[in-house]
Order: C-alpha cells, then structure tokens, then sequence
C-alpha cells in the first residue's frame, strides 16, 4: 500500500493512516470519541461520517469481536478509508461505504444495528468561516446533513435499547438533547472536554439509548492540557503516548 502524491502516512496508537496534506485531517476530538464508546457486549455498529476511518479502525482494533461499517459521503475521503483499512489489516471486519446518510434508509432495515456513532459537522451553514477545503468544510459545517437528519437516520438504524455515541460542541447542547429525545434518543452518559481546569467546555460527549427511560449521568469533566501545553495524563493514555 503506497502513500500518494498530497498525502501523509501517519500513525497514532497502534494504528497507521493515510491523510491529505491539506484537506481533512483528524483532531483530538476522534480520539475521545473513540475512547467514550463503550460497546464489549455488542456485534453490529455503524459510524456515520468516516472521513479517513480513523474512528472505526481504532474501535474496530479494541473490540475484535465487533464487525463495522463505516459510511462516508465524499468519494476522496471513502476511497482513502477503504485504503486505510487494508493498511490496518481489517479488510472483512470493517466495511467502508460511500453513501449519504440520508439514504441509508434505502440500504438497510430498520433496528439493524447495536451501536451507531458519529462526529458530525456542529456548524450550520450560514455560522462561522466556511473552509476552502471541501473536504474540511463538509466535516465542519451541515453541509450534506443536519443534525435533525442525521439523529432520525441513527434511530432508525438502531435496535431497541440500541446505543447512540457521538462528540458535539457545548453551545448546541440543549438544541441536541432535544432533538435526540424528539428522535426517541434518550441521553445516558455525558462528559464534557475542557482544555484547562477552569475553562468552560470545548466540546461534549454523549451516549444515548434508543426507548430507554429518563435519567442521566455526567461523568467527571476531561482535561487535555496541564500547565502550558502539556498534555494530562489522561489524555496521553488516550493518544497512546
């Protein structure tokens, strides 16, 4: 498997990828949301919005006896992900499928899935500085999807008591809840990722269970710097540092 032109080959934990030098490249944020998911007792997931695969090729490492399908809208972003897979040695176990999540509905029945998760774009489209890259601006902004969308298709793909994964931004979060309760999401677990002790939350993340009941339990608060640009140690436990 040989790097191309405009490409990095780069490797976190004990996987390798390949990215573009200048379009969509992974952050912290697929990290995190990678070590939020909890899902030992379950066999079938879906992630909507792979990018590169980052996401699904480290849960498809961790958890062995988990078989994956990671879809992805952009064809450049799909055909690099089916590369990534190959490079990882996950070729039958992890399935990459350029669709849009829209007609996924099409493709698969209804409660099909343990577990969906996602790191979708938090921007609608007329909000913030819209990126020259494509392939930036679509993971970014609601461009292909919103977020109404993208949690009805998740319900409807999951199982009864199914599980939702996903990692947003704190400014959205009531519109969110909201929303996933209106698509019969019912929030479980939630933590919210500051950069420092005593800055307000960048980012959130959150488990909802599809027809569960209501209650809800914030767990204790990540941090990812110490005193300067440090990284905690959990954070460095996460990145595989």
């Amino acid at each position: 498997m040989e790097q191309r032109s405009g490409e990095t080959l780069d490797s976190i934990k004990d996987i390798k990828l390949f990215q573009a030098e200048d379009g969509y490249r992974f952050s912290v944020d697929a990290l995190l949301l990678e070590n939020f998911i909890r899902a030992r007792r379950l066999e079938k997931g879906l992630e909507l919005g792979a990018g590169s695969g980052v996401v699904s090729i480290l849960l498809a490492k961790r958890l062995r006896q988990v078989k994956l399908i990671a879809v992805e809208i952009q064809k450049t972003l799909a055909d690099r992900a089916v590369r990534n897979v190959s490079l990882n040695n996950l070729d039958g176990r992890l399935e990459i499928l350029e669709k849009d999540i829209k007609d996924l509905k099409k493709i698969f029945p209804a409660n099909k899935f343990d577990f969906v998760f996602s790191n979708p774009p938090f921007r609608k489209t007329k909000t913030g500085r819209l990126s020259a890259y494509k392939e930036r601006a679509v993971a970014r902004h609601e461009i292909e999807i919103t977020l109404p969308e993208l949690l009805k298709t998740a319900s409807y793909l999951l199982k009864h008591s199914g599980k939702f994964f996903l990692i947003y931004h704190p400014f959205r979060l009531a519109e969110l809840i909201t929303l996933l309760r209106k698509a019969r999401l019912e929030p479980k677990r939630m933590r919210f990722v500051h950069s420092r002790v005593g800055e307000e939350a960048k980012m959130v993340l959150l488990e909802a269970v599809k027809g569960s009941g209501t209650w809800l339990k914030v767990e204790p608060p990540v941090y990812l710097y110490e005193d300067g640009d440090e990284y905690t140690p959990e954070l460095k436990k996460i990145l595989g540092a």
